[in-house]
């Protein structure tokens, strides 16, 4: 009987410690932009042999409300991503940001070529070919 309670009081430390951890992770991506009504998506940055991947997590935002603009040291990536309920609706709880959005990704783009966008199961792919050096 006691080591049952030794791991009900474990498990519930382990449930407050990652609401929190939680929690400093939505603060954190609310201070990282300098507009606080602007969100940062987050993303994960892939190289292979032959190209740089980037994934850019946008569930629900359709291709037509974001643009991606190209300038020589990086790409912006920027848009709106609506409220998905209807004004009848009762929310209960929105843990994914909305609003608008926008991500500046610093990359070498003197070295890279960019393929077109590609939505991919709630991911913008941005897909950057490297350059054949010429001897």
């Amino acid at each position: 009987m006691r080591s049952r309670d030794l791991t009900s009081w474990m498990w519930g430390d382990a449930l407050s410690m990652l609401e929190q951890a939680e929690r400093l992770q939505r603060q954190f991506f609310r201070a990282c932009t300098a507009d606080p009504h602007v969100w940062e998506p987050p993303i994960d940055v892939v190289e292979t042999a032959e190209a740089v991947i980037v994934h850019i997590a946008l569930p629900g935002v359709p291709s037509s409300a974001i643009t991606v603009r190209y300038q020589s040291d990086g790409v912006t990536v920027s848009g709106t991503r609506r409220l998905p309920a209807s004004q009848a609706a009762h929310i209960h709880r929105v843990e994914i940001p909305y609003g608008r959005f926008e991500r500046r990704i610093a990359l070498p783009l003197s070295a890279l070529e960019p393929d077109a966008p590609q939505m991919s199961d709630g991911c913008l792919v941005l897909t950057f070919r490297k350059r054949k050096e010429t001897p």
